[in-house]
């Protein structure tokens, strides 16, 4: 039976302008210019003032426009309704991710090359190799991915010959192509199926008698498992052989390459890591006096033109086209006023969180030591403030300050704390340079266990479990003791 009820739901949105300005806040200098650019070009009753004393005439202009823009005008359309429906898209698109998903994006330059895809096929077909043989290695090829590794299945490419190609052959012979003509190509390893037969192709290739290198190849070929795990006793034993031995041929293997195909690619991507600062420090009389880049901070005005057109227009009642034409330019000029607004609103936000940072951090900043670098948190920083976390998020999100002391990366300076030996908070960022400083000076013949590293750190003042120290020595991609074990 169906049923009427009537709710009252009480909800949050955000208008279109708060989003446009979270974006504004979270991009970074070479982005924000991107989009002032973009904005500027997109709205001509928006200017970009080069005077630096400028200032006050733009405020004495803003104020003649709050007098005289905001005259209401006789239309039959809602004004409001016209201003949306001609608000570019990007302004009125909710967005429902969070900021930290969009990772930040470098400039890149895109070169031309021959692709490691055009380079075998061109080997290929200048073999001496029959049309089907051919055909099904031009289709190996074609699997193999920018490292050169043949990552499918055989059986796979088996049934793929069949239903797209119509080529009815078996497990065997698609082997055989791949091991007698694909893996023979250059460079040395293409072809290979995991990282061990990629080594070996390349070992074999090297016609030689020195005895480093065929030790090499035994290893690969038969022992490969211990050398991945570093059990280098087993080896020697094996082989029955002295270290000396053993670590030529393990010189031999290290100037091999993992990845063959990693000089070609379809499309060679350099990537060009420019980085503009958003903030600059400056310290001055033990003082930290933080500021904001000055393309960070630009001067905007209101068009003097277009708030006199719409003088203009707006003293014609009777014409429709002039309403229109009203309309528009007065959705043009709030428009403008609104993003000098949410510009300067951007500017304080950015200023007011730099500036609770270098509270937080003004022993570093004054040191440039990165062992002085205090816990902080972003609740931290949003209880100065003021602002919400998730605001503090954005605005450290890509962000970079110039210091005496270089360039820093703002989320470097927040991690949280642990409390030492004699009650004080330090920075979890203090204790993983003591771990380190610990691994860089150990002996690689016998690295320091977890446990033992538990122990030095124990000595420094730091109680800390196994477990934590598992946890910040992946957190600084260092491989376990075994793994980190050398002759």
């Amino acid at each position: 039976m169906l049923k009427q009820n009537l709710q009252m739901r009480l909800g949050q949105k955000l208008a279109p302008q708060q989003i446009q300005l979270m974006k504004l806040i979270q991009l970074h200098t070479l982005e924000f210019e991107e989009e002032l650019e973009r904005e500027l070009e997109e709205n001509p009753a928006l200017e970009k003032v080069a005077d630096e004393n400028s200032e006050e005439e733009y405020s004495k202009a803003d104020e003649e426009y709050e007098a005289e823009g905001n005259e209401s005008i006789e239309t039959d359309f809602d004004v409001d309704e016209y201003l949306y429906d001609d608000e570019p898209s990007y302004k009125t698109a909710s967005s429902n991710y969070s900021a930290d998903d969009e990772e930040f994006d470098n400039q890149s330059l895109l070169t031309e090359g021959q692709s490691l895809y055009d380079y075998l096929l061109e080997q290929i077909r200048l073999s001496n190799i029959d049309d089907e043989d051919l055909k099904i290695a031009e289709y190996i090829i074609g699997n193999l991915d920018t490292d050169g590794y043949l990552r499918r299945e055989i059986k796979s490419i088996v049934d793929d010959l069949a239903f797209s190609q119509g080529i009815y052959t078996t497990i065997e012979k698609v082997t055989d192509v791949l091991e007698n003509y694909v893996q023979k190509l250059d460079p040395p390893g293409v072809g290979a199926r995991d990282l061990r037969e990629c080594l070996l192709l390349q070992i074999e290739k090297k016609v030689s008698s020195d005895s480093a290198v065929i030790l090499a190849g035994n290893i690969l070929r038969n022992q490969f498992d211990a050398l991945a795990n570093k059990h280098y006793n087993k080896i020697l034993q094996k082989y029955d052989i002295e270290e000396e031995d053993l670590k030529e041929a393990l010189d031999e293997i290290s100037r091999l390459s993992p990845k063959v195909g990693g000089n070609f690619d379809t499309q060679t991507i350099t990537i060009n890591q420019e980085i503009i600062p958003d903030f600059v420090i400056q310290v001055k009389d033990n003082q930290v006096i933080p500021s904001l880049n000055n393309k960070n901070a630009p001067t905007l005005r209101v068009s003097d033109e277009y708030k006199e057109i719409l003088s203009t227009y707006s003293h014609d009642k009777k014409s429709t086209e002039h309403k229109q034409a009203a309309l528009f330019i007065k959705q043009k000029l709030d428009a403008a006023k609104w993003y000098i607004d949410a510009i300067n609103q951007r500017q304080n936000t950015l200023l007011q969180t730099i500036t609770a940072i270098v509270k937080l951090q003004k022993e570093y900043f004054l040191t440039g030591d990165e062992k002085n670098i205090k816990p902080m948190i972003l609740k931290d920083v949003a209880d100065i403030t003021g602002f919400d976390i998730s605001t503090i998020s954005r605005v450290v999100k890509s962000k970079y300050a110039d210091t005496p002391n270089g360039i820093v990366y703002l989320k470097n300076l927040f991690s949280d704390s642990l409390t030492n030996d004699e009650g004080e908070e330090v920075s979890t960022k203090e204790i993983k340079m003591h771990l380190q400083e610990a691994i860089d000076k150990e002996n690689k013949r016998k690295p320091y266990t977890d446990d033992a590293l538990v122990g030095i750190l124990k000595e420094k003042g730091y109680n800390i479990a196994r477990r934590t120290i598992a946890k910040y020595r992946e957190q600084l991609n260092i491989p376990v003791a075994r793994l980190r074990k050398e002759l």
